[in-house]
């Protein structure tokens, strides 16, 4: 009899085994989902090490060489005090990206949180904290998070907590969802009947089994918070001056549009396509889930 059940186990661990590496096949084989990664891999080094991408100062003036065109020696231009804005650009890449991962903690940490109490004890618990996100719901992301950065004043960390505010909602009805999924599965209901704790049940059976949906949902979060972030700084919440933020960049090349068009230009490009590769790797560990 421990013969068989080992069989069956070591069975059902091959083929999870074999699911898990036709899955990172697929990935593979999958041009967009690669140059994607490839990209965000890039900028997330970007923001660790931005040195080793560029040698220019971001905040050294140069008026000689102000409001130059691209070129091979100023890849994105100049702006127009003559810094290097490719320079710059990489160097704004620190504040914001470390913004946006503060921005997801508060979020998985509020949210996980909010999403198991409710989805797990059920009952009132339920109904009371899902009045709380529903209210939460009903305001706009940009303008719970305008209104948190007013009243906590201005900066990266006080936009990063802002933001992470307010995409909350969103990993909490994920989550809640999934965990009342999760719970009415028979390997649960067969786990809780063989004696196991609704603790022990939660912590092995539950939450791995819900991770998914949430793990996608937080890549897809972190380009709705980059844009939020990137925002807030345009807007004139974020770091202060001379400070590099997207954001920031984006704003002071808003009135040169006509005679230097790559001031706002190339530092937002560089911003959508970091959005639009999260938005693709989203969707693409998405529909590997279905």
């Amino acid at each position: 009899m421990t013969a068989v059940v080992t069989e069956a186990v070591v069975t059902a661990t091959d083929e999870h085994t074999v699911r898990r590496v036709g899955k990172i096949w697929t990935l593979i084989r999958k041009p967009g989902f690669l140059l994607a990664s490839i990209y965000v891999a890039f900028v997330v080094a970007v923001a660790f090490r931005p040195g080793l991408f560029t040698g220019q100062d971001p905040y050294a003036t140069d008026p000689a060489t102000a409001m130059q065109a691209p070129s091979g020696s100023h890849l994105f231009g100049t702006d127009v005090y003559g810094r290097d804005l490719w320079s710059r650009v990489l160097h704004g890449s620190p504040l914001t990206i470390k913004a946006t991962l503060i921005a997801l903690v508060i979020a998985l940490i509020a949210g996980l949180g909010l999403g198991i109490l409710a989805g797990f004890f059920g009952g009132l618990t339920d109904s009371f904290l899902m009045r709380i996100i529903d209210v939460l719901l009903a305001i706009p992301g940009l303008l719970l998070a305008l209104s948190i950065v007013t009243a906590l004043g201005y900066g990266t960390i006080p936009v990063a907590v802002a933001v992470g505010v307010g995409i909350v909602p969103g990993f909490a009805r994920t989550t809640r969802a999934e965990v009342l999924r999760v719970k009415t599965l028979p390997y649960v209901e067969a786990a809780r009947a063989g004696g196991a704790s609704w603790g022990r049940v939660l912590l092995r059976h539950i939450l791995p089994n819900s991770w998914g949906p949430v793990a996608v949902l937080a890549v897809l979060d972190a380009g709705v918070a980059i844009i939020a972030i990137a925002s807030l700084s345009f807007l004139g919440f974020g770091a202060a001056p001379p400070a590099a933020e997207w954001g920031t960049l984006i704003a002071d090349g808003r009135n040169y549009l006509v005679t230097a068009w790559w001031l706002s230009l190339l530092p937002g490009l560089f911003v959508a396509l970091l959005v639009l590769s999260l938005n693709h790797i989203a969707k693409t560990f998405q529909e590997l889930n279905r």
